[in-house]
């Protein structure tokens, strides 16, 4: 089995056509379809379904396309950890964080880094703990940031602890105060007041979520679907109230009223996480090692 043979094979399943899998890695059909068949012949199945203006991959072929492009992704980042042996000169590092880490933690750091490492390029992917997780596992990003305790436990990647983040209340300041006016509010203080709330699959949402049935209520939602700018914007507006990192609000505060949860509050641990099979190339580890001494 060759590696180009699995390039090959990845472009048709994506293109679910072999001239156009063809252009993608520019070379001649004719030669892209003898590779597939000898793959095949190598394996021992057939990968493709041929049909008349239809492509569809065999039981054979499902199996192998996520192993085809996790050799794929090591392969890709094994070129650039070779690349970054040049005093940390080029490369890349690919890194995860959910919407409220890129607005919050990660802007000062990510600063720094690039001041020092100036040929290094920072390619960021935001999305839930979840979606990250999948991303470290199929080896599509170096490091991530996730809220921890992660969705289904994962004795294939390492997580170091990062910081421990407290939750508050934000709302309009032409809105009425949320608790009455005091200070401090509790979860049970949001009982009937209008929230704007997440997506599904959003940390803060669940956590949130979960909070709010704890105290035996469920959250009256006035708009949901969004992500964190979403979120802050049609707080801004007046539509309603809702729960952010501190970190955020600190960071958005024009516009908006910030109200801490009364003792024993909302917190949310973050956590820096790896594949654990595999080192993090150089850059992504200095990158960490920044990130750990923030």
């Amino acid at each position: 089995m060759q590696f180009q043979q699995l390039q090959y094979f990845v472009a048709v399943a994506e293109t679910r056509h072999f001239t156009r899998a063809a252009e993608a890695v520019h070379v001649a059909q004719p030669s892209l379809s003898q590779q597939i068949k000898a793959l095949e012949r190598e394996l021992g199945a057939d990968l493709f379904l041929r049909a008349r203006g239809n492509i569809t991959l065999t039981d054979a072929g499902e199996a192998l396309l996520p192993l085809a492009r996790r050799i794929l992704a090591d392969a890709d980042t094994a070129r650039h950890e070779v690349l970054e042996l040049v005093q940390l000169r080029r490369g890349r590092v690919r890194l995860g964080a959910t919407p409220s880490l890129c607005t919050g933690l990660l802007p000062d750091v990510l600063r720094a880094f690039h001041d020092r490492y100036p040929g290094i390029q920072l390619l960021i992917e935001e999305g839930g703990s979840h979606d990250l997780v999948r991303g470290l596992a199929r080896g599509a990003l170096d490091l991530a940031l996730v809220v921890l305790p992660l969705p289904t436990a994962s004795p294939a990647l390492t997580t170091v602890e990062l910081l421990r983040e407290d939750l508050v209340v934000v709302s309009s300041p032409e809105a009425p105060r949320p608790g009455g006016g005091r200070r401090a509010v509790r979860i049970a203080d949001l009982e009937g007041e209008r929230l704007v709330m997440f997506r599904h699959g959003y940390d803060l949402r669940e956590l949130t979520v979960a909070a709010c049935r704890a105290e035996g209520f469920e959250p009256d939602l006035a708009v949901e679907g969004g992500e964190m700018d979403a979120v802050l914007g049609f707080v801004r507006a007046g539509l309603g109230m809702a729960v952010v990192p501190r970190m955020v609000a600190a960071r958005s505060g024009r516009g908006l009223r910030v109200t801490p949860l009364a003792r024993p509050g909302l917190h949310r641990t973050i956590a820096l996480a790896h594949r654990s099979d595999v080192a993090p190339p150089r850059a992504a580890r200095e990158l960490q090692r920044m990130l750990l001494e923030r």
